[in-house]
């Protein structure tokens, strides 16, 4: 019996390191390419190579995932929101990036 759990858990295991690895590469790509303007025009963001000095730094302000959705949705001061301009997959996607890398869900 254990050993059916673990055939059977070992590979979810895999699949969701996967999945985390890939929805990660996804907010990468939303903070570098996908908004517009990109987030790393106005953001310093060490993983994303990004030096921006706009907007705040990212790095030392560790946000969470839902200040950073709330962020991204609504704008905040000079900060546009972007909530007509990407998906709700897209604003999750990068929340869950930025406050990865920078330890913010912690």
């Amino acid at each position: 019996m254990r050993l059916i759990a673990a055939v059977v858990v070992v590979p979810l295991f895999g699949l969701s390191l996967m999945a985390q690895a890939s929805d990660t590469e996804k907010g990468k790509k939303v903070f570098t390419q996908d908004a517009q303007p990109a987030c790393s025009v106005c953001h310093t963001l060490a993983d994303a190579g990004s030096t921006g000095d706009i907007g705040p730094n990212l790095d030392e302000l560790k946000p969470s995932r839902e200040v950073v959705v709330n962020a991204v949705t609504g704008g905040v001061g000079i900060m546009p929101a972007f909530e007509e301009s990407l998906s709700a997959e897209q604003i999750q996607a990068v929340a869950a990036y930025v406050a990865t890398v920078t330890g913010g869900d912690k």
